[in-house]
């Protein structure tokens, strides 16, 4: 997956972070695997480009989610006032990630909007999404009423984090779609 969106510095952890795009043909079907390194939050050193962490978020993406989108540093405290650094990813399939921005482990994940209904959850153990087969993209199936659509709940507005407030501001659309794919030669 191509890196063309948008990326974060952090001069503490001399991390760049970014996201990778969808994998293709857009039709699933004719690409089986998890598609690896599409849709992937990577943490790469700054100096020697050295990948420290890659966080596949969409494996297999039916939807042409490509997670690109805002990568927004913060350094949180847990309910023990522990500090964690922690980087912010609201994604367009539907989800905001946040994961530690040193190793690359899921921190938390939420839906952007209940309405969400082509993944069901997150297995935080594995951190892949719980796929609903019904609003899948494959031969032979029309997928209805698919949330979000591909623009997805939240596409390239950018974000803001305000750190005195501790607070996280997004643009989110709320679009669905129907999803047929057909065979290209």
């Amino acid at each position: 997956g191509t890196n063309w969106g948008w990326y974060a510095y952090d001069p503490g952890t001399n991390l760049v972070y970014f996201g990778t795009g969808n994998p293709s043909p857009w039709n699933a079907t004719m690409r089986p695997g998890d598609n690896k390194w599409t849709m992937t939050i990577f943490g790469r050193d700054a100096d020697s480009g050295e990948a420290k962490f890659g966080y596949q978020k969409t494996p297999h993406d039916e939807w042409d989610y490509a997670g690109v989108n805002n990568m927004l540093l913060s350094d949180e405290k847990d309910k023990d006032g522990k500090v964690h650094k922690l980087l912010t990813h609201p994604d367009r399939n539907g989800f905001i990630y946040t994961l530690d921005r040193e190793k690359g482990d899921l921190f938390t994940v939420g839906k952007i909007d209940d309405t969400m209904n082509e993944f069901k959850d997150v297995d935080f153990k594995t951190g892949q999404p719980i796929r609903d087969p019904e609003y899948g993209t494959r031969m032979d199936h029309q997928a209805k009423d698919v949330c979000p659509s591909a623009m997805g709940y939240h596409d390239q507005a950018h974000d803001s984090y305000d750190p005195t407030k501790q607070l996280f501001f997004i643009a989110a659309n709320h679009i669905c779609m129907d999803w047929e794919p057909f065979m290209l030669p």
